[in-house]
């Protein structure tokens, strides 16, 4: 496991940094921020994806189910003299948000979903008749699509394409590995719930939303506040060959507007 994974300060400052430099240019290409801006992130986290937001004068809420991380970015937010509302809660438990979002932001999170039509149809409530979600995941069949750097093992957290082991082997070798209980179950979680390209574009479908852009990446943008790795798209035309393109693309950047509002 790597030490950002439990530093959650350093976590929250990187994610920050990654929003700051790839995220917001890339909505701004579609979308004005400014204080007119009502924006939400579902599975905030800490929030440090907010903040450059925030910066942009935009109105901020994050939601996330652990109590712990809201409680931690109510810390860093009142550290930072940062206003913004955090819940902790699941999404589909939400009552009290009585406003829609110009932007929701839903980073690192659809790949852990089984649901994702429910979860798609429950979000509409949150849009705007105009408003955009942002989307940003691996593909599943990536170097490591799986997560498996969240392990506790040397082993497992260094190990591409683990994950692509069938099912009945999987939790085997992660306990040769060293893995505990606890991260064996939330692996083969991940695992049950994986997303490629072509399973999230065939969910924006059956949900009726619009995809306004997408964007491949060869090396993730985080990798960048991550490794020192520079950024780097996906070539065109690799991008367009169906199946295949998920072993290349370590980030899916989408953007998406409702088809029905």
């Amino acid at each position: 496991m790597q030490r950002r994974h439990t530093d959650r300060t350093q976590y929250f400052d990187e994610l920050s940094v990654t929003s700051r430099k790839y995220y917001v240019p890339y909505i701004e290409k579609f979308r004005t921020l400014g204080s007119h801006c009502n924006v939400l992130e579902i599975g905030c986290g800490e929030g440090g994806n907010l903040i450059p937001f925030y910066e942009k004068g935009c109105r901020i809420t994050g939601v996330d189910l652990s109590v712990n991380r809201i409680k931690q970015a109510r810390e860093f937010f009142d550290k930072k003299g940062i206003e913004g509302n955090l819940l902790a809660s699941d999404i589909f438990s939400v009552n009290t948000l009585q406003e829609t979002f110009d932007i929701v932001l839903i980073h690192d999170v659809i790949e852990h979903i089984a649901d994702k039509i429910s979860f798609l149809e429950h979000i509409k409530r949150f849009l705007k008749p105009d408003g955009i979600l942002f989307f940003g995941f691996p593909a599943w069949q990536m170097p490591f699509g799986g997560h498996q750097q969240i392990g506790h093992s040397r082993i497992t957290s260094r190990l591409p394409f683990v994950h692509l082991l069938p099912g009945f082997l999987y939790p085997g070798f992660l306990k040769l590995c060293g893995e505990t209980p606890g991260y064996i179950e939330e692996l083969k979680e991940i695992k049950k719930c994986r997303t490629s390209i072509e399973c999230f574009r065939k969910v924006a479908g059956k949900t009726a939303y619009k995809i306004i852009d997408e964007r491949f990446y060869f090396i993730n943008p985080h990798y960048e506040i991550k490794f020192g790795m520079r950024p780097r798209l996906l070539s065109s035309a690799m991008g367009k060959i169906p199946y295949l393109r998920n072993f290349f693309v370590t980030s899916c950047f989408y953007l998406l507007t409702c088809n029905d509002q």
